[in-house]
Parts: structure tokens; C-alpha cells; sequence
């Protein structure tokens, strides 16, 4: 659904009725002269924006990291020669 004074898209939570019209919560807070700036909106889009591309650049880096440690395993561990040997068993 579409708010029909702005035309952003609302959820069913946050539409309410008002003179016979649907609006969304920003638009109702517009009308009672409680609304956002639109510069604090943007600010606040860009903040999102930020965290969600600094979260997807953190986990990239786990994953790297991941990586890079099994990397550094030895070869004879993968070809299985390190659990025919005897280093786990203690005389």
C-alpha cells in the first residue's frame, strides 16, 4: 500500500486512519506538526546505509580470515597421513 500524500510504501502497522483517508505514521505526524525534517530523514538513511555496508564488510572479512586459516593447514593433514601417525598416542 501507498500512502496517497507522499507515496512511500506503509505496512499494515503503521497506516492509520485519518478524515476518511489511509496515511502513513510521517505524513499524520505531518498534519499534526510533529513531522521529521526531511534533512534529520535522509541523515538517518544514510546512517542505515552505513552500518548495514560496514556489517557486510566485517563479515566479509570473517569469511576471509576462514579462509586464510585453512590455507595455512599443512597438506599432509588433508591427504589424511597426519592421523596414520602415531603423535596422539602417548606410550
Amino acid at each position: 500500500m501507498r500512502c496517497p500524500v507522499c507515496q512511500r510504501f506503509f505496512c499494515r502497522e503503521c497506516v492509520t486512519e485519518h478524515e476518511d483517508r489511509m496515511l502513513c505514521s510521517n505524513c499524520l505526524a505531518g498534519l499534526s506538526g510533529k513531522a521529521m525534517p526531511a534533512d534529520r530523514y535522509w541523515h538517518q538513511q544514510l546512517l542505515v546505509g552505513m552500518q548495514g555496508l560496514s556489517a557486510f564488510l566485517f563479515l566479509w572479512y570473517l569469511f576471509f580470515l576462514l579462509g586464510q586459516m585453512l590455507l595455512a593447514i599443512p597438506h599432509s593433514f588433508h591427504e589424511g597421513t597426519i592421523w596414520q601417525s602415531e603423535w596422539w598416542r602417548k606410550p
